[in-house]
């Protein structure tokens, strides 16, 4: 395959999971502010810019105000809208190597995205429901008319380390407020992970059950174990351990050495350091991409943020 077209592939996956979990991560931070009239709301923007890596420069934030940053700026790819946006230039580059019905998904949500975001002020939360429901619907489509080539593994490769990510700053944007089980329920509702919490623990939500479940969970698809391993799985498929060292390798060995101190280390002992715990799961995502981008794209440097 072309690395151009690997590439773009990659990116579109990452670029989807990215809209979808910016959409899940400020719905959260939206009913937060509803559900709390004690809230420091100033402290609590600030904590979440600082979280999704946009912090720098805002001065005195709002809930306003992380919208715009967060949803709305069409001109950053940290952005809602500039994640779509960029999805969907990389998909026009390589129609040739996706389904008719993805191109058209994409299509039609930036064309939609751009009528909402006038109306979006008035209510953030469709907005955010809008851009899940069209996520979802994107991945289905993918799984639905995709060959399970090295087309596929490149764009779910690309939509798993972004999760990584991702799932690592909505628990960091959670555990860094004081809400109690309330707010975990919440977050459990915009993971859409409530209903397979509830399955498996069969009790109300604990905050450290719930914290433990998105970490964790060997069964549910947006945990941060669950997701390692489908990561760990695609490099696999894309270079085999028995091929020689190199940056694939080098992705494999981080992913997988991420999973086992998941797998391995006991549960109250990553409960107690779950913030270094998530930089460190952080920090391997990001060196696994940039080791997948020298070794299947060329000289182009991965698109990575920095917290």
């Amino acid at each position: 395959m072309l690395s151009r077209i690997a590439e773009a592939l990659f990116w579109i996956g990452r670029y989807v999971e990215r809209a979808d979990a910016t959409a899940r991560i400020l719905d959260v931070h939206y009913h937060l502010l509803l559900e709390d009239p004690w809230i420091d709301e100033e402290a609590a923007c600030r904590a979440l810019l600082e979280v999704m890596g946009a912090g720098d420069g805002v001065a005195s934030p709002t809930g306003r105000t992380v919208n715009e940053i967060l949803a709305y700026d069409e001109s950053s790819p940290a952005s809602i809208t500039g994640a779509v946006k960029n999805a969907r230039e990389n998909a026009r580059g390589v129609r040739e190597a996706i389904s008719s019905e993805m191109w058209e998904c994409l299509n039609a949500t930036w064309l939609a995205l751009r009528e909402r975001r006038v109306l979006a002020g008035a209510s953030p939360s469709l907005f955010f429901r809008f851009v899940k429901e069209r996520a979802a619907f994107f991945v289905g489509v993918t799984d639905s008319t995709m060959s399970r080539d090295e087309s596929w593994r490149f764009l779910t490769l690309g939509r798993a380390l972004e999760r990584i990510d991702m799932t690592c700053r909505l628990l960091s944007a959670r555990w860094a407020d004081a809400a109690g089980s309330a707010g975990w329920v919440t977050t459990l509702r915009c993971c859409s992970a409530h209903e397979a919490y509830l399955r498996t623990y069969r009790r109300a939500v604990d905050v450290s059950l719930a914290a433990q479940f998105l970490l964790l969970d060997r069964h549910f698809p947006r945990s941060v174990y669950y997701t390692l391993d489908l990561a760990e799985r695609r490099l696999t498929e894309l270079a085999p351990t028995t091929s020689p060292a190199g940056p694939a390798r080098d992705a494999h060995r981080l992913i997988g050495r991420a999973r086992t101190d998941l797998e391995f280390r006991p549960v109250d002992e990553l409960l107690a350091e779950l913030p270094a715990v998530l930089s460190e799961v952080q920090s391997a995502g990001w060196a696994a991409s940039a080791a997948v981008a020298a070794r299947f794209f060329g000289s182009t440097s991965p698109l990575v943020w920095t917290a």
